[in-house]
């Protein structure tokens, strides 16, 4: 317990920085009963986030079971760690390395979406652009200054901003008005949002796995709460009788 609540707590300082960006979130219609979606968000995270960041409340064989990956393909196919597949899912890379590569170890992301909301990470996701003012030459609209390359630029194409001026204070302010990618990654806009979509969906379901069925099990206990108050009464009105 200790542990989530300082994994949470580290996560706190970063959103109220992107509070203060003043860059619109968009909607991410994600779809936690879309298992293909799921599966896809999971293959999307193991390939470009498992190597820096951790889901570490997470077992493997419970992920492969909630999105329907059987354990022989997930063992083969996304575990490139050497764990097994009962094991916790942890980043290969060490507090230390991470630290003096990035100035500071990046965050599990077990959490993330809880804390911060699918629409912060889709529009983070999303919005990385060129910044060669930067260590790893890119800076991001939802999280300025942000100590993270963009891993996912191979399938975006590289991605340029357009600012528009704007007074704050009296003083004018440059702020990230649009972003749009070269065209050269591996995807389409359309096809590279949409793979973005999967891996939110795919956080969204890591910080909650028993959503769904807590939101099933929701109706039936309102259902029985509604009977239960019916005979309530009736019980009342029985008991009361002579009274009146």
């Amino acid at each position: 317990m200790k542990r989530i609540i300082f994994a949470v707590l580290a996560l706190l300082p970063g959103l109220a920085l992107a509070a203060g960006s003043g860059f619109p979130l968009d909607k991410a219609e994600y779809d936690l009963s879309d298992k293909a979606s799921l599966q896809r968000g999971a293959t999307t995270f193991m390939n470009y986030c498992a190597g820096c960041h951790s889901t570490q409340y997470q077992r493997y064989n419970r992920v492969a079971a909630d999105i329907g990956i059987p354990e022989e393909l997930m063992k083969e196919n996304l575990i490139f760690t050497g764990a097994k597949i009962g094991d916790l899912m942890k980043s290969a890379m060490s507090e230390k390395d991470a630290a003096r590569w990035f100035g500071a170890p990046p965050p599990d992301l077990t959490l993330v979406a809880r804390v911060r909301g699918a629409d912060w990470v889709y529009t983070y996701l999303r919005s990385f652009y060129v910044d060669e003012t930067r260590p790893f030459g890119v800076n991001n609209a939802v999280f300025p200054s942000v100590g993270m390359p963009h891993v996912l630029e191979p399938l975006q194409g590289t991605p340029r901003a357009e600012f528009a001026t704007h007074k704050v204070d009296g003083v004018d302010v440059q702020q990230v008005a649009s972003i749009k990618s070269d065209g050269n990654g591996e995807m389409n806009n359309e096809e590279y949002d949409q793979t973005v979509l999967d891996l939110v969906n795919f956080l969204v379901y890591s910080a909650e796995p028993v959503q769904q069925e807590r939101e099933r099990m929701g109706f039936w206990v309102l259902g029985f709460i509604a009977i239960f108050f019916i005979f309530t009464v009736l019980l009342k009105k029985e008991f009361w009788r002579d009274v009146h």
